[in-house]
């Protein structure tokens, strides 16, 4: 199985996204079925922010979690940019630990650049970290660029994992920011590793590449999109779904290995950029 180490700590290397998760009340216990299924499949890692819902999601995640042993999940937050300064954070902080019903976070990540100067935003993370409401931070929708401007700052190497989109057909960071993070020893997180179940145009699950790949392995088209993404060293991918079998094909990808050939063949369907080009969010 492929795992990831966050300072310290190691996890499988597909944990949940909850992303649109919270937000209809009909679709509320199939939600909670799919994350606890998640992580009845082996997942330890639940990636969720204040942002998803305004709120809705923590809570999901919150009731999703109450049968499970608190130490043995490793849960992911975010602050948004509004909330990132020396004044607000905490209480903002504290509004997600309630919502999910837990008194600290493993780690906790600033969610986008916003006004806020990022050395207080820093500064501030580091402090509740040493108050011990959360274990780790880190940072979300950075480039290079920015890696480079928090790696100057006297926190900034302590910096615990870096989140940004990355799949198959948007390989972007794999120009500066996956080297960087690389040779500073910090873990990416992927969001969207499945490219959102591909709504967004990129033609990943009818590429016939892909589909010759994961009959193969005799798995599903999302599988091979996870097992290529996990392929990298020290990348953790949080795909979202609300079925549950779907979640457990995602939990249980983290155990395929693709060959050099299979890895080289979705190389030329999906070449690696030659180019620096502008950060892909979503």
């Amino acid at each position: 199985m492929r795992e990831v180490t966050l300072n310290g700590t190691t996890v499988p290397a597909i944990g949940i996204g909850t992303w649109h998760m919270g937000d209809h009340a009909d679709r509320r216990e199939s939600e909670i079925a799919a994350i606890q299924a998640g992580i009845q499949a082996g997942a330890r890692v639940v990636d969720t922010a204040e942002m998803y819902g305004s709120g809705r999601s923590e809570s999901l995640v919150g009731e999703a979690l109450v049968p499970f042993k608190r130490e043995d999940l490793f849960l992911i937050s975010k602050v948004l940019p509004e909330n990132a300064s020396r004044d607000r954070m905490q209480t903002s902080l504290e509004a997600s630990l309630n919502r999910l019903r837990t008194n600290y976070l493993d780690l906790y990540l600033y969610h986008w650049r916003g006004n806020v100067p990022l050395s207080e935003t820093i500064a501030e993370l580091q402090r509740l970290q040493e108050t011990g409401l959360i274990r780790r931070w880190g940072v979300s929708n950075f480039d290079a660029a920015d890696l480079q401007e928090l790696w100057a700052l006297p926190a900034g190497p302590k910096v615990a994992a870096n989140e940004d989109l990355y799949h198959l057909g948007s390989r972007g960071v794999e120009y500066a920011v996956l080297p960087w993070q690389r040779a500073h020893d910090v873990p990416f997180i992927a969001y969207s590793p499945i490219a959102q179940g591909d709504t967004h145009g990129h033609e990943l699950a009818s590429n016939p590449v892909v589909k010759e790949i994961a009959a193969a392995h005799r798995v599903g088209i999302y599988e091979i999109l996870l097992a290529w993404v996990i392929s990298h060293d020290q990348v953790l991918a949080i795909p979202q779904t609300s079925s549950v079998a779907h979640m457990q094909a995602n939990i249980a990808a983290a155990r395929l290995t693709l060959t050099a050939d299979e890895l080289s063949a979705l190389d030329h369907q999906f070449p690696k950029p030659t180019t620096a080009t502008p950060l892909d969010i979503l």
